[in-house]
C-alpha cells in the first residue's frame, strides 16, 4: 500500500515496513492488562520543496529518527484506538518541516485468530 503518485513535482518518500513492537492498545480489559504485538508501517513525502537528497546525507528524510520515535511512543502508555496510535505518530513526524504527507497503518496482530490483523491506516497532510 503506497501513496497514489500525484501529478506535478516528483515526490520523494521514505518507508518503513511492518516495524512489530509490542504495545498497551485496545478498549477490553484483556487489552489494557498485557501488551500486544502491533505492526506499524509508514510512508513519508517530502515536501515539493525539498529536493531528492542526492549526495547530502543530511538532506535526506531520517527513517532511523523516525524508528525511534515510534518505539518512544509506543512506551508512553496505553492507547485506546489504532487511529490514535497513528495520528500521534503523524503529528510526531510533522515535526520535520519537509514532511508533506504521512501514511501510518497500525495493525494488531493477535485480536482474532479468523484473521492476521485488524486496524488502520491514517492519511495525513501537513497541517496549514
Amino acid at each position: 500500500m503506497s501513496i497514489p503518485a500525484a501529478p506535478g513535482p516528483d515526490r520523494y518518500t521514505v518507508i518503513i515496513r511492518n516495524l512489530v513492537v509490542m504495545a498497551s492498545i485496545g478498549i477490553r480489559r484483556a487489552e489494557r492488562e498485557r501488551k500486544q504485538r502491533v505492526r506499524i508501517s509508514i510512508e513519508m513525502s517530502a515536501t515539493p520543496a525539498a529536493t531528492f537528497p542526492g549526495e547530502d546525507r543530511r538532506n535526506v528524510l531520517n527513517y532511523e529518527k523516525v524508528l525511534t520515535t515510534v518505539r518512544h511512543i509506543v512506551r508512553e502508555g496505553h492507547v485506546d484506538l489504532c487511529e490514535m496510535l497513528a495520528e500521534r505518530i503523524c503529528a510526531a513526524c510533522f515535526a520535520d518541516r519537509r514532511v508533506a504527507h504521512m501514511r501510518v497503518t497500525v495493525e494488531k496482530l493477535d485480536v482474532f485468530l479468523e484473521t492476521e490483523s485488524v486496524g488502520a491506516i491514517l492519511e495525513r497532510n501537513r497541517p496549514a
